[in-house]
């Protein structure tokens, strides 16, 4: 890596208030191939001129008028927040190069001046500090590619799974074989579907399909978090979410149906300002099931058990507009829901089962 720095491009200031020193150092530095080297004979400038430039390197007399040299270095450690001074002091007196070194001064510079110590000096400086500022640079977008991989990840995966994948040293291969599986004794599935719309699809654009589906789960996505439920995934037009994974809460059956309601809700407010007529039907059941993550690429939390089954029956043999639940979802649920008995319906696969439709909550 130290190779590939261009320590030639550094950004180098002279501080000396002998007219003299300045002129010398320039030239010896310009002649070695520095390409940026200012300089000023006033100590009282360095501070700002710094602030501005950021220099890679400050060759500081330490003996100077108005400002001596450490109370520069003093006045520069408020920049640097680092901790690291780019300071390589200038000095005659062999006294003061142990208290410039205590004082935050990384090499120094003796008087009178030999080419082959300053050129020297300046270049093992200028490497160890542009080899640390190339550091910090990768390690700080190494922290943003975690930070940028995490969200992604949150954005289809549970927190508490996320921090479980986290620590595993074959998620990004084959060998990718410990499942991540929870047995849940108790969990509310949702499936909610937008009733017709193969058919309304047939005459909008993709463009204007695919922003009517995102609006619409978008508003239900924010409804989820609100109640807190889990969002499993989208199939087409059909929308799913969980109440009690991947740790169940208090009133699992109640906050799915909280969430079913505030669906409905929020598909009437689409439709009246967008001008549409969209409707949907919201199934729910409740009981025992598994999930986890499945997969080596592309991983997906998902959920399993005849609740699912269930819950997707609940739906696509419910009614427009409304909320179907199973008997097991009713028995889960507070005094304060409205309930309309749907009575015993053949469901697909599974024979009869008691339903009800939920009505405006009390």
């Amino acid at each position: 890596m130290i190779q590939d720095i261009d320590i030639f491009k550094a950004k180098i200031l002279i501080v000396d208030d002998q007219a003299a020193n300045v002129l010398l150092l320039q030239r010896m530095l310009q002649g070695a191939g520095y390409t940026f080297v200012a300089s000023t004979q006033n100590s009282t400038e360095v501070y700002q001129l710094h602030k501005i430039n950021k220099y890679d390197l400050i060759l500081l007399d330490l003996q100077m008028p108005l400002l001596d040299g450490f109370e520069v270095m003093q006045g520069l450690k408020e920049l640097e927040t680092g901790g690291y001074l780019p300071v390589l002091v200038i000095t005659a007196q062999p006294d003061e190069k142990l208290r410039a070194l205590k004082a935050g001064a990384k090499d120094f510079v003796s008087k009178p001046f030999e080419l082959a110590e300053v050129l020297a000096r300046v270049h093992n400086m200028l490497e160890v500090r542009l080899l640390s500022v190339e550091t910090k640079t990768l390690y700080e977008q190494v922290l943003e590619e975690k930070k940028i991989t995490e969200r992604l990840l949150l954005n289809v995966l549970p927190s508490s799974v996320v921090d479980r994948l986290k620590g595993r040293k074959d998620i990004m291969g084959d060998s990718f074989s410990q499942l991540i599986a929870d047995s849940l004794p108790e969990v509310s599935v949702l499936f909610a579907d937008v009733v017709g719309f193969t058919k309304f699809s047939e005459g909008i654009s993709p463009e204007v399909l695919v922003n009517v589906l995102n609006d619409i789960f978008t508003r239900f996505d924010k409804i989820a978090d609100h109640r807190g439920l889990e969002k499993i995934k989208t199939i087409g037009d059909c929308y799913m979410a969980v109440a009690g994974v991947p740790f169940a809460l208090p009133n699992d059956a109640e906050r799915a149906v909280d969430m079913a309601f505030d669906m409905l809700r929020a598909l009437d407010q689409f439709n009246q300002q967008e001008n549409y007529k969209l409707n949907i039907r919201i199934g729910i059941s409740t009981g025992a099931a598994v999930a986890g993550v499945i997969g080596k690429r592309k991983f997906l939390y998902d959920i399993w058990g005849d609740v699912v089954n269930t819950a997707s029956r609940m739906e696509s043999q419910g009614v427009a507009g409304r909320i179907q639940i199973t008997d097991s979802t009713r028995k889960n649920l507070g005094q304060s829901f409205q309930l309309e008995m749907r009575g015993s319906i053949d469901i697909k696969g599974m024979g009869h089962m008691d339903t009800w439709l939920l009505s405006v909550r009390d």
